[in-house]
């Protein structure tokens, strides 16, 4: 499948499975004014053409985890090599090939601060071809991938998914089952599997399967997201920029770059400079309409770098080809 024989269906599913996940094709049906069989071809369809796809890792709210952006400078000739190292490491999630005083830009997530550290100044550092790094600590993510969206849908169908997502949402008090383990590892290379599917896999008991599953999904250890190939969303630049505000201006900041339709990630980091964000545009004419627009509205906002993300080789553990479309391979996150 190309991406140009997707149809507005195709992407208004795709959009909703942005908002809930793992809703069911009953209701998404129901929504779509579509039927179950009917979404469920779309939707493989799309999965093995490697166009789209869910996601599961351990995160949650990203409370429970350690996050943080690194950045790698590799010695000449050795890039391909360092990539292909970090990109087989469960806990660089996300691995991007960078322009602008860096070669690797690496999202990373480890369970403790002690954790960060061995891989950082121990681990990483120690890989053949890896120069330096230069780690930034995420205080705060207040916006993930998973809160962009594609722009397909009707207003009414976008309330109508967020409905659904909000019935599918963590109940406070529930803890994850013990062993959750193989059943995490089974959703990290489909997230959208069902517990029969599941229960096949893990080879345990379907009623006791689905038990666990209950429990595992209303804990909230888990972050499900519906990724879409780059070049599905008309946007195929990527750019993450590291900027400084003043404290007492970091809450209208993060208010403004929400509103953003080509907002990606936004965060709060350690160091001199103390947001980081990426954005997704059209164009490189576009990306310099979003610089002006940024500095019109956030005149308080001084951008200390901003570096184009030349190739994604890893979004958040699934291996990416050449046009940012999944190869099926999966390293889970940790």
């Amino acid at each position: 499948m190309h991406p140009d024989d997707l149809d507005e269906r195709d992407l208004e599913l795709l959009h909703g499975l942005q908002i809930a996940p793992r809703v069911s094709w009953a209701v998404a049906a129901r929504i779509l004014d579509s039927t179950p069989a009917t979404l469920a071809g779309r939707w493989a369809r799309l999965r093995e053409a490697g166009l789209a796809w869910v996601t599961a890792h351990r995160g949650g709210d990203y409370r429970r985890v350690v996050l943080a952006l690194v950045e790698v400078d590799c010695l000449p000739g050795t890039r391909a090599e360092v990539v292909r190292a970090v990109c087989a490491d469960r806990r660089a999630v996300t691995v991007e090939e960078s322009t602008r005083g860096r070669d690797l830009l690496l999202t990373v997530i480890t369970g403790d601060l002690a954790g960060l550290t061995a891989f950082v100044l121990d681990e990483l550092t120690a890989l053949p071809g890896v120069e330096r790094q230069r780690t930034s600590v995420v205080t705060t993510l207040h916006r993930d991938g998973g809160h962009w969206r594609l722009g397909a849908l009707s207003r009414s169908r976008e309330l109508a998914f967020e409905a659904a997502a909000r019935g599918m949402r963590p109940t406070p008090g529930v803890t994850p089952p013990p062993n959750a383990g193989p059943l995490i590892e089974a959703l990290a290379g489909d997230g959208r599997r069902s517990a029969a599917d599941l229960a096949r896999l893990t080879g345990r008991n379907p009623a006791t399967l689905r038990r666990q599953l209950a429990r595992l999904l209303a804990s909230g250890l888990l972050s499900f997201r519906c990724e879409v190939a780059q070049s599905l969303t008309g946007r195929p630049i990527s750019s993450t920029w590291t900027a400084s505000v003043a404290p007492a201006d970091q809450e209208r900041t993060i208010e403004a770059l929400a509103t953003l339709p080509e907002l990606r990630m936004c965060s709060s980091v350690t160091g001199d400079a103390n947001i980081a964000f990426t954005v997704w545009t059209s164009s490189l004419t576009d990306l310099t309409r979003l610089e002006r627009l940024i500095g019109t509205r956030l005149p308080w906002l001084s951008v200390r770098d901003s570096g184009i993300n030349l190739r994604t080789s890893k979004r958040m553990g699934w291996m990416l080809d050449e046009h940012g479309r999944t190869t099926g391979e999966v390293v889970p996150p940790p």
